[in-house]
C-alpha cells in the first residue's frame, strides 16, 4: 500500500468521528492537536468543561476522553492506517491524555472495523423506554469481547444483582437531585434554543419510570416544567457492568475505549444503550456497586441495553471547535 499522507480532509473526518463519541452530560471535554513531523494527533483533557460536582477526581472525564481515542482509532483504520495508541504518554504533561501516532499504512484490513465506523455516526444514547425483547446471548458475547479487547471487563449481572444495582442508581439519584451542587451542576447543562453545541437539550431529555424501578437521571432536577410524563420502562433491565483490576487513571482511559467499543458494537447489532453513572458519582455507593462474588474490582460505569427507537443526536462542536493550530 502507498504511504499515506494526512491531509485536512482526512483531519477534519479523523477528528469529527472522535467528537461523535459520548461524554458526561455531552460536555465534550476533549482537544486535538497535531504534530506533523510525527504524524501524531494528540488528544488532551479542556478542563473548561469538567462537571467537577458529579466527577471532581476526573474519572469520569477520562472515560469520556477514552471514548473519544476509541472513535479516533476506528476513524484512522477505516482512512487505511494502522494507528498507534499511547495513553498517557507523557508525565510532564498530565492533560496529556493520549497520542495516536498515524505513520503507518494498514497491511490487512481489521475484521469488522468498516461497521464500527459505520456505527459511530449511528450511535445515540437513549434515555426512554425499552422494549421487553431480550439481547440474544451471541451478541452479549460479542459485547464482552468488546470490553476485553481494551483490557476491561463487562459484566452480565443476573436478575438479582442487576436489581441491587438499580436500587444503588436509585439512591444516588435521590442524592443527586438533592444536593445543591450536583442539582445546580446539573441544571446547567440543560441546553434550549441557540445554546452552545454541548449539553442536554431540552428535547433529549427522557421520561421517568412510572413504575419507579429503573431510576433514570433526572437532569432537570425536581423542574417540573421540563419534564416528560412518566412512561412504563421494561420490566427486566438488561444491566452491563463495566469494570476494571485497578482504578488509575490509565484504567479510567482503557475504561473509555471500552465502554465506546461496546457502544458501537452495540450500534451494529441494533441494541440501545443509555449510561447509569449516578452511583458512580458517590464514592460510598460505587463501592457498594462491586460485586462481592467476583473479588476485587473497580466499577466505572453501568449500561442499560435492549431495543427501542434509535434516538436522535445531540450536538456536537465541529472539528475546528476543537482542533488547535500547529505550532
Amino acid at each position: 500500500m502507498p504511504a499515506l499522507a494526512l491531509d485536512a480532509a482526512g483531519l477534519e473526518k479523523l477528528v469529527s468521528a472522535a467528537v461523535a463519541a459520548p461524554s458526561i452530560h455531552n460536555s465534550q471535554p476533549w482537544r486535538f492537536h497535531l504534530q506533523p513531523d510525527t504524524s501524531t494527533l494528540d488528544v488532551r483533557a479542556d478542563r473548561s468543561r469538567a462537571v467537577p460536582a458529579a466527577d471532581p477526581e476526573g474519572r469520569a472525564l477520562h472515560i469520556s476522553v477514552g471514548a473519544a481515542v476509541l472513535n479516533l482509532r476506528v476513524a484512522a483504520r477505516h482512512l487505511g492506517w494502522a494507528p498507534e495508541v499511547r495513553l498517557l504518554p507523557d508525565p510532564a504533561e498530565p492533560d496529556l491524555f493520549a497520542a495516536v501516532r498515524l505513520d503507518g499504512a494498514a497491511t490487512a484490513p481489521v475484521p469488522g472495523a468498516e461497521r464500527l465506523y459505520e456505527a459511530i455516526w449511528r450511535r445515540h444514547s437513549i434515555r426512554t423506554p425499552f422494549t421487553d425483547e431480550p439481547v440474544p446471548p451471541a451478541v452479549l458475547d460479542e459485547l464482552v469481547a468488546a470490553a476485553r479487547a481494551e483490557d476491561t471487563t463487562l459484566q452480565l449481572p443476573d436478575h438479582a444483582e442487576a436489581a441491587r444495582l438499580l436500587h444503588l442508581t436509585a439512591e444516588a439519584e435521590r442524592r443527586n437531585t438533592t444536593d445543591e451542587a450536583q442539582r445546580a451542576e446539573s441544571r446547567s447543562w440543560i441546553r434550549t434554543g441557540d445554546s452552545p453545541p454541548y449539553g442536554i437539550p431540552v428535547t433529549a431529555l427522557g421520561p421517568q419510570d412510572q413504575a419507579g424501578h429503573l431510576p433514570m437521571r433526572d437532569f432537570s432536577a425536581l423542574r417540573a416544567a421540563e419534564h416528560q410524563a412518566p412512561a412504563s420502562f421494561e420490566h427486566e433491565p438488561r444491566i452491563a457492568v463495566l469494570t476494571t483490576e485497578r482504578d488509575t487513571p490509565a484504567d479510567w482511559l482503557r475504561s473509555g475505549l471500552a465502554l465506546q467499543h461496546v457502544l458501537l458494537v452495540a450500534t451494529v447489532h441494533g441494541v440501545r444503550a443509555s449510561l447509569l453513572h449516578q452511583a458512580m458519582e458517590w464514592p460510598y455507593l460505587r463501592w457498594e456497586a462491586r460485586d462481592p462474588h467476583r473479588g476485587p474490582g473497580y466499577v466505572q460505569i453501568l449500561i442499560r441495553l435492549g431495543y427501542g427507537p434509535e434516538g436522535a443526536p445531540t450536538p456536537r462542536l465541529k472539528a475546528g471547535d476543537v482542533l488547535d493550530e500547529e505550532d
